[in-house]
């Protein structure tokens, strides 16, 4: 292709995988990184030597040459971005950017992790927060963990808004329905609204139920320029548009609770795919806790600012609602092994594909989906990256 014409080329995605996720006790991140990325390009049928973009983040001293090095790699294009779980998203629009530009030919995005794992090992012990260097150490001192950050947020919009305990709760109830169509979530045990609400205390407002699962995992998602599409296996799924967005680390320097980065990178997305919220078939957002679907919900313009608790009732995040969203289960029931923001583009591309199995959402005649939304937050809503993805 000529120079000029790889300056404007179309993206694709055009392998996605899963590694080996849940309970799993016997492998090392790193294996669970070379696992998922052998499964992606086994997934896109291009040769590895495609591949000359590589992005990793949250493994390594020097994340991503050890994992690139580990999976035999030596890409001319890398990215170490890291922001938390919307790290992916963010990766994602880089990865995109620089196909686009003719940095690179195809760009790999893996992530493995063994936190569950690690744990009952006794291996690491569970994080209350991300640190006490820097801004953190005006807040650690006073007990003010990460979930507690999150619940100080979820009081504010009841405060505000008139949010009810029930309307949260229920979020995680559809979110275990979905999980219930999946036979590779680690949960899938219906629960109800009670459940959630007499689970133990967490952080209030939030009981267990209203927080996400601690998983192992990992995932690869593989980008390629429009020329590598004829030769893959599978059908494109087409990057339309993204958009990335930071907020705060400190709490004090949050404007407003109610409001998540994913205001901002949600907009520019729809802006530059040309398209509306109204246009969305599919809904993959990151929801470490229910509040977090709440509130991206409201910031990506699906309803208005105060209402997420009424339009996520009745079922409509369930994945014959009116709105699928989170239809593997989310972090809530399926699997959360840390970052799970790259997590919710492999279920997007599956849903566009036709290839989610019994989760799969059908329009009006049985057809498929044509249009999702991936949206990442990282850190306590500290930054957002989103991503609108077409069939191709």
């Amino acid at each position: 292709m000529p120079p000029a014409a790889q300056r404007n080329r179309k993206v694709a995605i055009v392998g996605v995988s899963l590694s080996d996720c849940g309970r799993v006790d016997t492998a090392t991140p790193y294996a669970l990184h070379a696992q998922a990325a052998r499964r992606a390009l086994a997934d896109s049928g291009l040769d590895r030597s495609v591949v000359d973009g590589f992005a990793s983040a949250g493994l390594g001293a020097l994340a991503p040459v050890e994992v690139a090095e580990y999976l035999g790699l030596r890409p001319t294009w890398a990215d170490s971005t890291a922001v938390g779980g919307a790290t992916w998203e963010v990766m994602a629009a880089h990865a995109a950017d620089a196909i686009a530009a003719g940095h690179a030919r195809a760009v790999l995005l893996v992530y493995g992790s063994t936190a569950r794992a690690d744990i009952r090992a006794g291996r690491r012990t569970a994080n209350l927060s991300f640190g006490a260097r820097g801004p953190l150490q005006f807040e650690v001192p006073y007990g003010h963990t990460l979930v507690a950050k999150y619940a100080m947020a979820a009081r504010r919009h009841m405060h505000e808004y008139g949010t009810t305990l029930e309307q949260l709760a229920d979020i995680a109830v559809q979110a275990r329905i979905n999980a219930g169509h999946n036979p590779d979530a680690m949960f899938r045990e219906p629960i109800t609204v009670d459940d959630v609400l007499s689970g133990p205390m967490i952080a209030d407002p939030f009981t267990k139920l209203h927080c996400c699962i601690r998983s192992d995992g990992g995932c690869a998602v593989l980008l390629a320029a429009e020329e590598y599409v004829p030769d893959t296996a599978k059908p494109p799924v087409w990057v339309l548009g993204s958009g990335t967005a930071v907020s705060h680390t400190t709490m004090s320097e949050w404007e407003d609770f109610t409001v998540s980065p994913a205001a901002a990178s949600g907009r520019a997305a729809f802006a530059r795919a040309g398209v509306r919220p109204s246009d969305i078939d599919v809904a993959e957002l990151y929801d470490a806790f229910t509040y977090m679907t709440l509130v991206t919900l409201e910031d990506l313009g699906f309803c208005a600012k105060g209402e997420g608790g009424a339009f996520a009732a009745k079922g409509r995040l369930t994945r014959d609602g009116e709105l699928p969203t989170n239809t593997d289960g989310g972090g809530l029931s399926a699997c959360h092994p840390g970052m799970r923001g790259l997590f919710l583009l492999v279920e997007a591309v599956r849903q566009l594909r036709g290839e989610a199995g019994e989760r799969q959402v059908r329009k009006a005649g049985g057809r498929l989906p044509e249009l999702a939304v991936a949206s990442g937050t990282g850190g306590w809503f500290c930054s957002a990256g989103t991503v609108v993805l077409g069939r191709g």
